[in-house]
């Protein structure tokens, strides 16, 4: 697909992947709106890339969700490319039960559940126009999960298979599917649990992924696996080779 002259919008675009994907579309030559939660980030951004265009949004909110919609189909009628990039990641151990499960932000929700009725919402807009994407972050984790996340990892997991499914049902449209597979990346999105695991690498920096995307979308490449999930990727597709990686990252977990 063409990679510049898009409206795009991404979803917790002011911090970590979601910002660093905003800076490569803009310099691609692209209109780009953002939206998060927290208005103090949003302003951060819109510092350090003036032309951005923000949104405060809870994507995990049925309201807000339609709010951000009905915005930017209204004052960025261009709108063609969709971003499902916000997420969540908590450590949880389902042995303490719903009291630990729901103690924090709700990964079904933020992750998944917003990645399904975003795309919904503007697939029927996308159908109009020339050429289209929607664009799905998922993990690595969603290929071999590691235990101490099990919501998490099955969130992305399911991410992945909706992808496939929405790109099968899209394969005739002008509306592409992709799917970027990224690796451990340093972001503040489990911070916090990597210091209690006692975990020092903090994974690459949110630009490695970010710079992989614009050249997968020229190139139509509509699985992106970055770094080390493209191991746990092709590690997957064996009995074998899956038994294998899930051992090793969960005795270190």
């Amino acid at each position: 697909m063409n990679i510049s002259g898009n409206t795009v919008l991404i979803t917790g675009g002011a911090t970590g992947i979601g910002f660093s994907l905003a800076q490569e579309f803009v310099r691609a030559g692209n209109d780009v709106i953002i939206c998060g939660r927290r208005e103090d980030k949003l302003a951060q951004a819109r510092t350090k890339l003036p032309s951005l265009h923000t949104r405060v949004c809870d994507v995990s909110a049925v309201r807000s969700r339609e709010t951000l919609h009905d915005f930017v189909v209204s004052h960025f009628p261009a709108i063609n490319v969709l971003v499902n990039n916000a997420g969540i990641q908590r450590m949880i151990d389902l042995r303490n039960g719903l009291s630990e499960l729901e103690a924090g932000g709700n990964e079904i929700e933020i992750n998944l559940t917003s990645t399904i009725y975003l795309s919904a919402l503007f697939v029927p807009t996308f159908l109009e126009r020339r050429q289209a994407a929607i664009v799905n972050v998922s993990s690595g984790l969603g290929f071999v999960p590691i235990a101490v996340m099990p919501v998490y990892c099955a969130t992305k997991a399911a991410i992945h298979s909706f992808s496939l499914s929405l790109r099968q049902q899209l394969r005739e449209t002008p509306v592409k599917v992709f799917e970027v597979i990224p690796p451990t990346v340093d972001t503040e999105l489990d911070a916090g649990a990597r210091a209690r695991r006692g975990q020092t690498y903090r994974g690459i920096a949110p630009d490695e992924v970010a710079t992989s995307v614009i050249p997968a979308l020229r190139d139509d490449v509509f699985e992106v696996a970055i770094g080390q999930a493209a191991g746990l990727v092709e590690a997957s597709r064996t009995r074998a080779g899956f038994e294998q990686a899930f051992d090793r990252m969960n005795r270190r977990a």
